[in-house]
């Protein structure tokens, strides 16, 4: 560091000090004016500036590039989790989708078996009202028969038709009824 100190103002005041000649006349050169002091001046506000300055300058940098590691680490990081937790949903839905197939394959079975005891029901159901049907059937079948009979018997028989023998009543009672 310091050999480009050296090199640099090497270069800019033995260019200036071959330059500057030695007349007679009252001329401004480098000698007589306050070029060598503005210079010289220049230079050590120059490396008073850079001496502050380089390290917070430098820090700052190198501050700046480690946040931007740190942060490129930190979405790394981010992206990472964030396809672990995708792979972690995709096989919960992959879990949800043979499950709710499973419970479609349930409720279908259900159905069927809900569906076949209604139908056993229904028939038993069915085969009971028909025989109640067929004992009502006869249970009124078996009052008309006494209704027709009483009213035979109480319309049809007078005190001439006692007289008559078993036979002519029976069949009497016989075509009444049919």
């Amino acid at each position: 560091m310091r050999v480009k100190k050296t090199v640099l103002i090497a270069t800019i005041l033995i260019p200036s000090l071959i330059m500057a000649g030695h007349s007679e006349h009252h001329s401004v050169t480098m000698f007589n004016s306050d070029f060598f002091y503005r210079v010289l001046n220049f230079t050590i506000f120059a490396g008073l500036i850079y001496y502050l300055v380089a390290n917070p300058i430098k820090e700052f940098f190198v501050g700046r590039s480690q946040g931007i590691a740190n942060q490129l680490k930190e979405i790394e990081e981010k992206l990472q989790a964030s396809k672990n937790e995708r792979l972690a949903a995709e096989e919960n839905l992959a879990k949800a989708e043979e499950k709710a197939k499973e419970i479609v394959a349930d409720a279908t079975n259900e159905a069927k078996v809900l569906a076949t005891k209604i139908a056993e029901k229904n028939a038993a159901l069915l085969s009971q009202l028909e025989k109640q049907a067929l004992e009502k059937q006869e249970l009124e079948t078996k009052k008309a028969m006494r209704n027709t009979i009483d009213e035979v018997l109480n319309s049809g028989i007078t005190n001439d038709d006692i007289t008559l023998d078993e036979s002519k009543v029976i069949s009497l009672i016989s075509k009444k009824v049919a």
